[in-house]
């Protein structure tokens, strides 16, 4: 059968597409792009924002006019909050999240495809050069026992479970086989990593273990929440393999927003942490989540956020404004920032982000660090490159033709800054 996979939002979202994929191709389904013909469309959604809800349905639409003879099966947190939406848009199936890992099976029972259609063709191999990247995105963790006042996630993904350490090191493994050079781990909740098993140092064991079990070249984490880590976490960090960055979300650099936002943090307890981090790893970036516009945030407290913001140094931020989701504490509150004034407040703090993610790319200039190379493009005879310093600046390059960097590690000199990253030649 030829599957068209699509994904919109997190990247626990696209873990969840990629190893879809992978479990595709290796019972004989053809995993094809844009402008094949798909007989099946399989989508991800997205609700964390009303954005993403949104643009979740829009893509649905887009498949529909795109592709339509073929059937469309959306899954994910939009269907699960609002399937009826999905169905209007044009779905022919909804998949809840509990149900994901057999959406496959609820295809076939559900006679939405034709018997002929829901034969496998012959078995593919599915790695970097099929699925067009070169770092593989790991689900190890789902759902979210926190409670943070804006949070939809919570109510659309449920409690926080955790995948085996067994099955866990398995996938890797499997990674290391199919030629993927990363594995990025993710989760709702990374940090809770076995927590529902009483396991309190649960992702660290896992982390150590990967380290000492597979030959993975390089293992990255992705967001993890600043009161799930402790000092003897960060002695992973040196080994090589992992990558010093991390995700810290901070949503709000005032304490009285955090109050209001039920975030288990603080501005001093925050502030602590990233010292300690930064005393044990060398070179480590460490990006995070801002949110403008929540309930009752007040010029004042905005103020208060963009200067902790500027204080932390941050490498990177991802800047959000807050979206009303029913069924959310926030939701109720009084005092709803007007979206003018968010926005304002948005376009403020994207001038600082930018501001500061230069000023930790001037400082890697003239260093060499080893670059994952994962996407081209052709001008002429030259290639240009793009990939990934290990604590996750975007680089670009350029080669001959000839040069394929596709997939591959080199050591890369930083030379320039621009807009988005830095420029960086490969060693001869």
């Amino acid at each position: 059968m030829r599957i068209r996979l699509e994904s919109i939002g997190c990247r626990l979202n696209a873990g969840e597409i990629d190893a879809m994929a992978r479990r595709l191709a290796a019972a004989g389904h053809r995993i094809v792009g844009p402008g094949e013909r798909a007989q099946l469309c399989i989508l991800n959604t997205c609700t964390v924002t009303a954005i993403a809800a949104k643009k979740s349905r829009q893509l649905i639409r887009q498949l529909r006019r795109s592709e339509p003879e073929a059937s469309i099966v959306a899954t994910g947190c939009d269907v699960e909050m609002s399937p009826e939406r999905s169905l209007a848009a044009g779905v022919d199936l909804v998949v809840g999240n509990a149900d994901k890992d057999r959406l496959l099976d609820l295809v076939r029972h559900s006679g939405i495809l034709k018997e002929e259609d829901q034969e496998p063709e012959a078995f593919t191999p599915f790695g970097p050069g099929e699925s067009t990247r070169t770092r593989a995105f790991l689900k190890v963790q789902d759902g979210c026992d926190n409670r943070c006042a804006f949070c939809v996630v919570t109510l659309a993904r449920g409690a926080g479970r955790s995948l085996p350490p067994e099955s866990v090191l398995d996938e890797v493994r499997v990674l290391c086989q199919l030629g993927y050079q990363e594995v990025v781990l993710s989760g709702v909740h990374l940090g809770s990593y076995g927590h529902e098993l009483g396991n309190r140092h649960g992702l660290e064991r896992l982390v150590r273990r990967i380290l000492d079990d597979t030959d993975i070249p390089r293992l990255r984490l992705s967001s993890l929440e600043p009161w799930d880590l402790e000092p003897p976490f960060f002695e992973n960090f040196a080994n090589p393999r992992l990558q010093p960055h991390l995700h810290l979300p901070l949503q709000s650099g005032c304490d009285a927003t955090l109050r209001r936002m039920a975030r288990r943090t603080s501005e001093r307890g925050y502030s602590e942490l990233v010292a300690t981090i930064r005393a044990m790893i060398p070179d480590v970036a460490i990006s995070t989540d801002v949110m403008v516009g929540f309930p009752g945030e007040t010029e004042k407290e905005f103020a208060r956020s963009r200067a902790f913001v500027e204080e932390m140094a941050f490498s990177r931020l991802h800047i959000f404004r807050y979206s009303r989701r029913e069924g959310t504490p926030a939701a109720a509150m009084a005092d709803q920032v007007p979206g003018p004034v968010a926005a304002d407040r948005g376009r403020r703090m994207h001038a600082l982000g930018d501001k500061l993610e230069r000023a930790f790319n001037e400082r890697l200039i003239g260093r060499e660090l080893e670059v994952l190379w994962e996407t081209s493009e052709t001008f002429g005879d030259r290639f240009h490159w793009s990939g990934l310093t290990p604590n996750y600046v975007r680089v670009a390059t350029t080669t001959a033709a000839d040069v394929d960097l596709m997939n591959r590690i080199t050591a890369t000199t930083m030379t320039k800054v621009v807009s988005g990253g830095v420029v960086g030649r490969i060693r001869n």
